[in-house]
């Protein structure tokens, strides 16, 4: 359907936009004919009103004719003649609503003829102009139709990358947890056994949440510590860790296990390589629009980098800037023998 006749508010504007023109139509038959004001009117603005109609067929054959390369003489000469068919049909009209008008106006019909030449010119003129407006308001909805495309094709290559930069947690984490338990089995079973319920319940939270677009910082915070938790089974008095939250930040949404790439390193790649372990600092606050979460550890400073570290740094800022474009920042750095990693991201709550 014609975008102008879906609605019966955008008729009415469009009809009333043709009143001017009708009133143009009326001046220009006065003015080549003779005739009166009243006269000229009783036949414009009708004429009008029906070419109006017209006008809004070239929306059909537009959508049927579209520009093309090395279509353009055809084009042209189909356009021109329908312009004239249309033309005159109009003039047509008119000149039958003219001989209705014989009975009150005597000579009605001769005084339009005289005017008929510019009437046809006219229409000409509008028509070709409707033409024009609907090949580019055409124009304008398949460039909006492509962007939303586009648009949905970003959107659904987002959702994909997210997708996979999340399924690498898993499996990297499986891996450390059981070599945790593996590492307990021979020195310390009964720790290997509490080591199993604490990491299947651990799982088993992490399996649901990690199936939501978002949960609350909250909740990850929660998971952060439950891992923290089960570290500190294997590690003993060598590791200690602290999860502060500040409470106007509990309720933002952040991407699920989007801190479980930072705790492992900072358990394996921190703790686990120092004699005496170290505190392990996980903190979580808003700061105006925008959440920061910041974990720090003790390392080494003269430690050797081994293959794979800096996966899931690279995981997390993978997945922010992915969620949160330009909105979410990771930055690392060390000092004074702690390392430190900081996110920022916009501060937004979970909507379920």
């Amino acid at each position: 359907m014609h975008p102008i006749l879906a609605r019966k508010g955008r008729l009415a504007l469009y009809l009333a936009a043709w009143v001017p023109l009708g009133l143009g139509l009326a001046a220009l038959l006065v003015l080549t004919g003779g005739g009166s004001w009243g006269e000229a009117l009783a036949v414009a603005l009708p004429a009008a009103l029906v070419y109006a109609f017209v006008c809004l067929a070239p929306w059909y054959l537009c959508r049927a004719l579209p520009i093309a390369p090395g279509g353009g003489p055809r084009l042209v000469a189909t356009w021109l003649a329908t312009a004239v068919v249309s033309s005159g049909l109009w003039l047509l009209a008119a000149r039958l609503v003219a001989s209705g008008l014989e009975a009150v106006w005597p000579g009605s019909d001769a005084r339009l003829g005289r005017g008929g030449v510019v009437m046809f010119a006219l229409g000409l003129l509008l028509f070709a102009l409707s033409v024009a407006l609907h090949y580019l308001t055409l124009a304008m909805e398949r460039s909006r139709q492509a962007e939303t495309r586009q648009l949905a094709l970003q959107v659904l290559a987002r959702e994909a990358e997210l997708k996979a930069l999340r399924t690498q947690i898993d499996p990297h984490f499986l891996f450390n947890s059981l070599h945790s338990i593996s590492a307990l089995t021979a020195a310390d079973p009964a720790g290997a056994r509490r080591m199993c319920l604490l990491l299947g319940e651990f799982l088993r939270l992490s399996l649901k949440l990690g199936g939501e677009e978002r949960i609350t910082l909250a909740e990850e915070m929660a998971l952060a510590e439950r891992f923290l938790g089960i570290e500190q089974v294997r590690f003993g008095d060598r590791l200690t860790a602290s999860v502060a939250l500040e409470p106007d930040a509990a309720s933002c949404a952040v991407p699920p296990l989007l801190l479980q790439p930072l705790v492992e390193n900072a358990v394996r790649h921190g703790v686990a390589e120092l004699v005496d372990g170290g505190r392990i600092d996980v903190t979580a606050a808003r700061r105006g629009d925008a959440v920061v979460i910041a974990v720090e550890n003790p390392c080494d400073p003269e430690r050797r980098v081994r293959a794979g570290a800096g996966l899931g740094l690279a995981n997390v800022r993978g997945r922010l800037s992915t969620a949160f474009g330009a909105g979410g920042r990771v930055e690392a750095a060390e000092r004074d023998g702690r390392f430190r990693v900081e996110l920022s991201l916009p501060a937004t709550e979970v909507s379920r």
